[in-house]
């Protein structure tokens, strides 16, 4: 946890912290600060500080500043809803987004998009007694589940719980949002739910007696550093710093660290490797 302690009649700490910051412009990283443990605030302010500002922190976070520093530059962290991340990119107000965002054809059309770093994986929520009848475990995988002809599969409309399955030629029932999709597979009025681990393992908690998780992934979509159209320098730049994670003491060992056991924590089976590996 870090705080930004701003000194306001204090120069000469304001010249000591300059002096010691990378030089430079400062790389501005667009993300949206509301998807913990990736993108998030730090608001843990101590009571007796009244200048203190709430941090960006997470595992992006981390990413971000990291890649500043190999730039030798300042990070600043401008936060800034999903939706308003590539135009931002666009109109210049950031100069790259590190935020979780999927590598897809759609997006490449309009940004440019470095090498993988992260895999974000599509898992399935299961109804616990259809996986006992079934035989399933939570490491079966999903040729299994589509071997079952008979299997009911909860989706919401045009999201990959309903667009997965459909392209397998299964018959999805639709549901108005996740909840009802949930409580529908927790209820057994449905069998199967496909979503990104973190709804799935919310779904699970909530119905520990109701509901597994089948952990083989459906798709593992891979995460990418996006740079305006034509930036290459800053591509090149963003390449060669994610071709040192795998290094010894690179950044993945650095996130195990930091982060493992708040995404063991999360996951309640798996670490920061369930990101760093596509399968």
């Amino acid at each position: 946890m870090k705080k930004s302690f701003i000194v306001i009649s204090s120069l000469l700490a304001v010249a000591f912290l300059a002096g010691c910051s990378p030089q430079g412009d400062p790389l501005r990283v667009g993300m949206d600060l509301r998807y913990p443990p990736f993108e998030t605030i730090d608001d843990n302010q101590p009571w007796w500080c009244f200048f203190c500002e709430d941090e960006p922190e997470g595992i992006s976070v981390d990413v971000a500043k990291a890649f500043g520093a190999y730039l030798g530059r300042p990070t600043e962290i401008v936060n800034t809803a999903f939706g308003g991340l590539i135009p931002s990119l666009q109109s210049g107000e950031i100069d790259i987004v590190i935020a979780s965002m999927s590598i897809t054809a759609a997006r490449q059309e309009v940004v440019d998009f470095s090498s993988p770093y992260f895999y974000f994986k599509i898992i399935t929520l299961v109804n616990q007694n259809f996986a006992s009848a079934n035989q399933l475990t939570e490491d079966s995988t999903t040729a299994q589940l589509l071997a079952i002809n008979n299997a009911k599969y909860a989706g919401i409309a045009a999201q990959v719980s309903a667009t997965i399955p459909t392209g397998y030629g299964k018959t999805v029932t639709e549901y108005v949002d996740l909840p009802t999709a949930i409580e529908a597979v927790a209820q057994g009025d449905a069998d199967i739910l496909l979503m990104s681990a973190s709804p799935v393992v919310n779904g699970f908690k909530a119905n520990r007696d109701k509901t597994m998780i089948v952990w083989s992934p459906w798709v593992s979509s891979p995460i990418g550093m996006a740079v305006n159209k034509g930036n290459t320098e800053l591509l090149a730049s963003a390449n060669a710093f994610i071709a040192t994670f795998n290094n010894e003491g690179g950044l993945y060992s650095q996130l195990r660290a930091n982060w493992d056991a708040i995404v063991l924590a999360q996951l309640e089976r798996f670490g920061m490797d369930f990101y760093i590996n596509a399968n």
